[in-house]
């Protein structure tokens, strides 16, 4: 049974936690605090937003390969959304999963006639995902305007698709919105509405996605009991980047850097290490291009923890 190969997986991994080693990079005295929470990476299985589809849906919008959703010179405010996509109890990683988007335009206007500001992304082999658009417009509708708003339609390879839609943070039309409002239930728009952060006159949000599908062992829990990414700075970065995570147990160490196809760009030491705060720091190549980058802590070959980095 599936669940019993997860279940035999993770035992198997976490046995493997227990092997004695010493710490070969420079760290701190600081004591680990193990109780420590990782807020951002709670597992809250994807909801369905009450609007459903809405009328504004085309089908066959085409794949973007870039993640460019908005092409270049768009009007508006570029908006960049990244995230990991995850099984429901957020053991394993999802490749492949399709995200259909489809949104308005700064002036609050639907493209019904065409494929603007609309397409297609996948998720990559290491299960993140990311596109690159603009901050859709606000509409009225009825006597009141909905909150900016992002439509997806979710499909994760062989299973069922769910229709919903991505809000932000501090959007004052959302308190009277039916379906923006909703914080329970199987409409529960809660963990749909993210807070997104000014970088450079771009505004970045993360999304990590619980959906229903088959995995891969991956990103996980893991990191909440055996190690963690607690910063990576700067970010964005150019000539270096320094990356301070923590070791909870005796464990073998990857530290590794994907591009947004999930191609391996640098993997910085393998070491067996001990309980302890460390500090790596990243020289990437000048031949390194801008763009979006996934820095993930690997633990006895368990991808347990990731944060996304931008190379300038």
């Amino acid at each position: 049974m599936k669940k019993d190969r997860r279940n035999f997986l993770k035992n198997t991994a976490l046995t493997a936690l227990a092997i004695g080693a010493s710490p070969i990079l420079a760290k701190t005295n600081t004591r680990i605090d193990t109780t420590k929470k990782d807020t951002e990476n709670n597992c809250n299985a994807l909801t369905e937003d009450y609007y459903g589809e809405g009328p504004f849906y085309t089908a066959n919008a085409p794949i973007v390969n870039n993640g460019q959703i908005a092409p270049n010179g768009e009007l508006g405010t570029r908006l960049i959304i990244t995230g990991i996509v995850k099984t429901l109890d957020c053991e394993e990683i999802i490749p492949d999963t399709e995200l259909d988007v489809w949104q308005a335009n700064d002036a609050a206007e639907y493209d019904n006639s065409g494929f603007h500001l609309r397409g297609k992304v996948l998720s990559n082999s290491a299960g993140f995902y990311s596109f690159e658009t603009i901050l859709p417009g606000k509409y009225l509708n009825g006597s009141q305007y909905r909150p900016r708003h992002i439509h997806l339609k979710i499909t994760p390879p062989g299973y069922p698709t769910l229709t919903t839609q991505l809000y932000f943070e501090g959007d004052t039309s959302i308190p009277t919105d039916a379906a923006a409002s909703i914080d329970s239930g199987e409409f529960d728009a809660t963990h749909r509405t993210i807070p997104l952060e000014n970088n450079g006159g771009v505004l970045e949000g993360t999304w990590d996605i619980s959906i229903d599908g088959d995995g891969t062992l991956g990103t996980n829990n893991l990191h909440l009991t055996n190690g963690i990414i607690y910063d990576v700075s700067p970010n964005p970065f150019s000539d270096e980047l320094h990356i301070n995570y923590g070791v909870y147990k005796p464990s073998n160490i990857k530290i590794e850097i994907y591009d947004m196809l999930g191609q391996l760009v640098a993997r910085i030491g393998e070491k067996q290490l001990n309980p302890e705060k460390y500090t790596v720091i990243w020289k990437p190549q000048t031949s390194l291009p801008s763009g979006t980058y996934f820095c993930v802590l690997k633990i006895n070959a368990l991808q347990v923890h990731y944060k996304k980095i931008i190379k300038k």
